[in-house]
């Protein structure tokens, strides 16, 4: 069995206990493996962190440039020092919680966001070892922790005490819960060709030649098609323009988190640019092949200890191609904003269940049909 993040670190513990003469090996079972996922979610949490940040400061840069502007440039080199200018305000301005307000409610909201946001992280596998932790219903599990963060935006928008917040909560509610049926159809099409609900093994199965074993190009057109029903409908479910609608700023001042200020609004800020990556991932995963290609695979897993130079390198390559992926899908997400202009309700309804749902309910018959029909017997059949 491969070895996952949190036997990595729980490996690097021992190794650096045995150095200064202690026996890491002697803790009980259940001691070191909460000591792994600890660790492992911690770096977790600075990684999307320094990524939250990362992005934030891309995107002004990106609208910058296709508004014919230069975006942030004054505060350090490019102005990526403007983050931390942007962050120590942030940091001193005052918490206001309104009179009104639903005390409990109002603090927990941002919380249960970040939950949403940050759980799915888990189990996305960034190469064959780089996994917190490999579950055999990996993909459940993610979709799960993401519709936590709908509960989330609902109580913000409930416990502010505000008509504008309260619009934006139930705004998002129509369209998360909209847009999560043609996701589901989307992953179903994958799932019914891999055979598996963990994202590793569906991974796994794309390995072959290159680019054209990826499941896009599989199961064509059905793969392909349901590729992008899936992108849309996370786009729709991160809350991202032209699908802002709860936070529309035009109509409801802030939406849902109109009456936050200072780290909670941070908290929403973060959650949202983390969703997207863990939208952007997901599709790279599902659909793109994961770690597999366009970088080539020069070693691989030998099955040997992980201190090998060969495995250390297959699963940075694999990590390489992973990111890669999902940063060229993070950056359509952020020229998507800057290009189109907002839809109504009735609009994103209409897509949703006059579009998407017909295209996604088609792809599953088509790709259930292909994985069922002995499709290379058949034209064997027929040319003869």
């Amino acid at each position: 069995m491969a070895l996952n993040l949190v036997d990595i670190i729980n490996l690097v513990l021992a190794r650096a206990a045995g150095i200064v003469g202690l026996r890491y090996e002697a803790l009980p079972t259940l001691a070191r493996t909460a000591i792994g996922m600890l660790l492992a979610c911690g770096a977790l949490l600075a990684y999307v962190a320094v990524l939250c940040l990362f992005f934030v400061w891309a995107e002004r840069r990106v609208a910058g440039r296709i508004q014919s502007r230069q975006g942030p440039n004054r505060v350090g080199p490019q102005g990526l020092l403007q983050l931390v200018a942007d962050g120590i305000k942030l940091l001193i301005k005052e918490d206001i919680i309104p009179d009104t307000a639903h005390p409990l409610l109002f603090r927990a909201a941002p919380i249960l966001v970040l939950m949403g946001a940050f759980a799915p992280f888990v189990v996305l596998p960034f190469s064959e070892n780089l996994v917190v932790s490999n579950m055999s219903l990996g993909i459940y599990y993610a979709l799960s922790f993401a519709a936590l963060e709908v509960v989330g935006v609902i109580m913000a928008g409930w416990a502010s005490h505000n008509k504008w917040s309260l619009y934006g909560g139930m705004r998002l509610a129509a369209q998360m819960m909209s847009y999560e049926i043609p996701m589901g159809l989307a992953i179903l099409t994958v799932v019914v060709l891999t055979g598996s609900l963990n994202l590793s093994h569906i991974v796994n199965d794309q390995k072959g030649a290159w680019i054209f074993s990826w499941n896009v190009f599989h199961g064509f057109p059905w793969m392909f098609v349901a590729a992008f029903i899936f992108y849309i409908a996370g786009l729709a479910s991160s809350k991202r323009t032209p699908f802002d609608l709860p936070e529309a700023e035009s109509e409801l001042v802030a939406g849902y988190h109109t009456e936050y200020s200072g780290m909670r609004f941070v908290i929403f800020l973060m959650s949202e640019y983390a969703t997207m990556y863990v939208i952007s991932t997901l599709t790279a995963i599902l659909f793109l092949g994961g770690w597999h290609g366009p970088l080539p695979r020069v070693v691989a897993w030998s099955g040997q200890t992980y201190w090998q130079a060969g495995p250390i390198l297959a699963n940075m390559i694999g990590a390489a191609n992973v990111i890669g992926k999902a940063f060229f899908l993070m950056f359509v997400m952020l020229w998507l904003r800057w290009t189109f202009p907002r839809v109504r309700i009735d609009q994103i309804i209409y897509i949703c269940m006059k579009v998407l749902v017909p295209f996604g309910i088609v792809c599953l018959i088509g790709a259930a049909a292909w994985a069922v029909i002995p499709w290379g017997s058949l034209w064997l059949a027929l040319w003869r």
